[in-house]
């Protein structure tokens, strides 16, 4: 018979499950980890890994076309999709087989099968019901679509349909300029596509301070990557060779595909959370800020609960869930401290409050703001990439907002969040001493402005 007691039952083994099973059992909690498909979830097999692997295969064909302003003479004689999926499904096979060994190696039981919660503290999988002194909730999330919008897999696709695709499609409109549809609008133009995204919202990366999404929209216009935004999308219907997409206003968008990219809803339908009483509100699980649901011993980590999907903070969520669990009173996970990048060409990375926020905080008064550009930085130039650095202070207070936009900026996000999670002054940061030449001298340089004494920008 299995074992069907455990310290720690987690239903979901994602970016959030598998954190709090790997740091439960290394504080030596029996743990019981529910999946119905493979460990590591959305981010790891159709999210964040294959993604990032395939706008590093764009980078190269960009590199590749631009070579010659380098001084290396290359042609780029076309985009080979297999090749490119091979490379991707390489990258997630490898680190799949790496986080199957780390979960064997700690004595972890994964349950496999679809779990359903049948009772406060209880998962049954097939006929099998297992008990855990606590149960946490990671089911995390799918693709969204629109109200009559439907998805065929073939012409009106998802992300993660668009991660399969065995062709560079000559034309794509991308419904939704968020993150998503910015990584997937950015891949395809580099392969060559003709690019259209449409976008309801009055700008591309809405949730990103307005500075970033300016910076944004002109280097995809740069790119000719074209984009409408302040277009609420009406009707899609097949033609002869792919789609007609109608927008706010009647205009008629043609293209080979749509790729739908309007956002991630929770799994949770189905799963027994109603049921047995589990607050929710709109499909996600409402938690506090230990993660804690409304019944005793449940919690609830990852994509179904309100706030930012980024697979890091389910991992925060996670391991702060089992170190709670085993009485460790961890502190509770600032979410406006948790680090945000979009992985298209260029950049854009933040951590903490934008401008309108901290403005509407703290008052206009109250915040002083230093935008510190990337032509004063020698790396940048050596990667001829264009951007800035955006840094946002309370009057005489710390640092409450950090944004940035150029190629690679994602890197530099670490130190960022430490300067604001750590509350720093930028009279703390200036002193500091940053690698000559790297990119990571340009927050050292923001700070150095912000503190009065600005080395390569002007007074």
């Amino acid at each position: 018979m299995p074992d069907t007691d455990f310290d720690v039952l987690i239903l979901g083994a994602g970016s959030g499950g598998y954190a709090c099973a790997l740091r439960a059992a290394q504080l030596g909690l029996k743990v019981g980890l529910v999946e119905k498909g493979n460990l590591g979830g959305t981010c790891l097999h159709v999210g964040c890994i294959p993604t990032k692997a395939l706008l590093h295969a764009a980078e190269i064909a960009d590199q590749t076309r631009e070579s010659e302003t380098f001084g290396i003479r290359a042609t780029l004689e076309g985009v080979d999709m297999a090749g490119v999926n091979a490379y991707k499904d390489g990258v997630v096979s490898r680190l799949f087989k790496g986080l199957a060994g780390l979960i064997k190696g700690r004595g972890i039981t994964v349950i496999e099968g679809s779990g359903r919660l049948t009772g406060p503290k209880q998962v049954t999988v097939g006929d099998t019901t297992y008990s855990g002194t606590h149960v946490v909730l990671a089911s995390g999330s799918y693709a969204r679509s629109l109200p009559g919008l439907e998805i065929d897999g073939e012409r009106v696709i998802t992300s993660e349909h668009a991660l399969r695709l065995d062709r560079v499609p000559a034309s794509v409109v991308v419904l939704g300029g968020g993150v998503i549809g910015c990584e997937f609008a950015s891949v395809w133009r580099s392969f060559g596509a003709e690019v259209t995204i449409v976008e309801a919202l009055p700008r591309l990366l809405a949730v990103e301070d307005e500075a970033s999404s300016k910076a944004l929209e002109r280097a995809f216009r740069k790119r000719k990557i074209a984009f409408r935004t302040g277009t609420p999308f009406q009707s899609v219907k097949h033609t002869e060779t792919g789609v007609a997409v109608t927008v706010e206003g009647g205009d008629v968008i043609e293209a080979d595909l749509l790729l739908v990219a309007v956002g991630r809803g929770p799994v949770t339908e189905g799963l027994g959370y109603d049921e047995q009483g589990v607050a929710m509100d709109r499909g996600f699980v409402l938690a506090d800020d230990r993660c804690r649901t409304n019944l005793e011993g449940v919690y609830a980590v990852g994509d179904i609960v309100p706030g930012l999907q980024l697979a890091h903070r389910g991992f925060q969520q996670g391991i702060f869930v089992a170190e709670d669990i085993a009485g460790l009173d961890p502190q509770p996970i600032d979410e406006a401290g948790i680090p945000r990048v979009t992985y298209s060409h260029p950049e854009v990375a933040s951590v903490g409050l934008d401008e309108a926020t901290a403005a509407s905080t703290y008052g206009v008064d109250g915040i002083e703001t230093l935008t510190y550009d990337l032509g004063g930085n020698g790396k940048s130039q050596i990667l001829k990439t264009q951007g800035f650095v955006k840094l946002i202070r309370r009057k005489d207070g710390p640092v409450i907002g950090v944004h940035l936009v150029g190629d690679r900026v994602g890197e530099l996000i670490g130190e960022a969040q430490l300067i604001y999670n750590w509350e720093a002054h930028a009279e703390d940061v200036a002193p500091l001493v940053h690698a000559h030449p790297t990119q990571n001298e340009a927050l050292g340089e923001a700070h150095l402005a912000l503190a009065g004494k600005p080395l390569h920008a002007h007074a």
